[in-house]
């Protein structure tokens, strides 16, 4: 009896303390992510400052360049809201445009997040896909439709996203007709990829888009 007990209470512990991992997860590959990117700047600013300031904390580091890269992404977030800003940033656009690599990469990004942004017309964004096998279905996002030659068949592109992190994924390439749609919104989607299904709906829709 003390065994079982002692396995029931271990398990209701790990159940407990689980969620709070799981988002200590994903704050803390975001946080350092962001952190990530000022750091270079901070430890230069560091290393001119001083012996004294370049021999601080790892923690007061990170808070700093945590802290500039919030506030450089405010920054570029009011001037985007700005006519004069939103100008600098299409100048900018200009510029990337005319380096092959690099507007690849950048430029889908960019269509990506604004697509994610916008419901797109006559399709209901968020999706379930059968894979990677039939009989078992995923969430997708639509990102666009396309017809296919020779058939005229109605085709979406689907991003399949990971969990729990959402950032990687699968591009999936499917016929419309074998798309089921949700009434889902994305703030919705992500919670369900992100918990591993635990934040979901009680039930799933059955039907298909119609041909």
């Amino acid at each position: 009896m003390a065994s079982l007990r002692i396995k029931r209470y271990l398990f209701t512990g790990l159940l407990t303390v689980l969620p709070l991992w799981v988002t200590w997860l994903v704050f803390s590959f975001v946080l350092s992510l962001l952190a990530g990117i000022g750091a270079p700047l901070v430890g230069l600013f560091l290393q001119t400052a001083g012996p004294t300031a370049e021999r601080s904390p790892s923690w007061l580091v990170f808070i700093l360049a945590l802290a500039l890269t919030l506030g450089v992404l405010y920054f570029v977030g009011f001037l985007a809201h700005r006519v004069l800003g939103a100008r600098l940033l299409s100048g900018f656009d200009a510029v990337l445009a005319r380096i092959p690599l690099v507007q690849t990469i950048y430029g889908g990004t960019k269509k990506l997040m604004a697509v994610l942004q916008n419901k797109p017309s006559g399709v209901q964004r968020v999706v379930l896909v059968e894979f990677p096998r039939a009989g078992m279905k995923v969430v997708g996002f639509v990102t666009r439709t396309m017809l296919e030659d020779g058939t005229g068949r109605e085709m979406a592109a689907v991003f399949i996203p990971t969990t729990p992190n959402p950032t990687g994924g699968y591009l999936e390439i499917v016929p419309l007709d074998e798309l089921t749609p949700t009434d889902w919104t994305m703030d919705q989607a992500m919670a369900f990829i992100i918990s591993g299904g635990a934040v979901a709906p009680d039930t799933l829709p059955a039907s298909r888009i119609a041909h």
